[in-house]
């Protein structure tokens, strides 16, 4: 059954993470900054190192980034005079957590390539190595790469589109259904929110 949920959890971090951007490609950094997955894979290694629940954690931040206007570091963005963060929407405000572990792995890769790695593709890397971190020998893939960071957010968006806790299951399966995902990727994606 573990089997299965993970297969049905890495198939739809690999819809969420490419359906949303044309020209990815998962050898976008090799030039630009070839050291960049191995930078960021210490920085989440380290943090789950200390806390183990947070690889549940950047998994669900990458989920509900995705959900909402698609995987673009738009969850990242501070409430500020011109934006409405995300961060505060019902479905993420004191309940997603691990912004200072993209921040931490931001400033690292910034030290080797400024201005090159996107906040939305270390995110999506994050996720990935934070699964591949505590399940030896489990799930990994190949992130395709290539995202632009959001300049713009949504709160109103977040809280028309996040599954809420109090959402009844047809509510719930309507909003996966949104997004093209499957009954079975709702159940996996609700199995890591720890």
């Amino acid at each position: 059954m573990a089997v299965k949920v993970a297969a049905a959890f890495i198939f739809m971090l690999f819809l969420l993470s490419t359906a949303c951007q044309a020209k990815l490609s998962s050898a976008f950094y090799h030039k630009s900054c070839p050291k960049a997955e191995s930078t960021i894979r210490t920085a989440i290694r380290t943090a789950i190192a200390r806390e183990r629940r947070m690889a549940a954690s950047l998994i669900r931040l990458h989920f509900h980034d995705c959900f909402v206007q698609g995987c673009d570091a738009s969850i990242l963005l501070d409430e500020t005079s011109s934006i409405q963060s995300e961060k505060t929407a019902g479905a993420n405000n004191n309940s997603v957590r691990g912004y200072e572990v993209i921040d931490k792995a931001k400033s690292k890769v910034e030290k080797i390539c400024p201005g090159v790695v996107s906040c939305a593709d270390i995110i999506a890397v994050a996720a990935r190595d934070a699964s591949a971190y505590v399940s030896v020998g489990g799930p990994s893939w190949a992130v395709k790469l290539g995202r632009r960071d959001s300049t713009t957010a949504s709160r109103t968006l977040a809280n028309a589109e996040l599954p809420a806790f109090f959402d009844r299951l047809d509510r719930l399966l309507s909003r996966f259904q949104k997004k093209g995902l499957t009954a079975r990727d709702m159940v996996a994606l609700s199995g890591w929110h720890q």
